[in-house]
């Protein structure tokens, strides 16, 4: 049983996310989200799908982008 780094619950099916050479164990995916995702810094929300990055700031899509000032990105077809 592994212990979750998000909300501190003991789970029996708890899992492992390795990202940036670091191990963390959840007992959810909204956990490991709500620990993971980055936050759009326009609109605030988790950016969980593929979002759009400029530089080192990644935005949930080009409108929020934009707000920000952000030229020359586009949306995926």
């Amino acid at each position: 049983m592994g212990k979750c780094a998000q909300c501190g619950n003991t789970y029996d099916q708890s899992f492992e996310v390795t990202m940036g050479g670091r191990t963390l164990v959840f007992d959810s995916f909204e956990c490991a989200i709500a620990a993971l995702a980055p936050v759009c810094p326009h609109c605030g929300c988790r950016v969980i799908g593929h979002g759009v990055q400029h530089g080192d700031t990644i935005y949930c899509c080009v409108h929020c982008a934009k707000h920000e000032g952000v030229k020359g990105l586009v949306d995926r077809d």
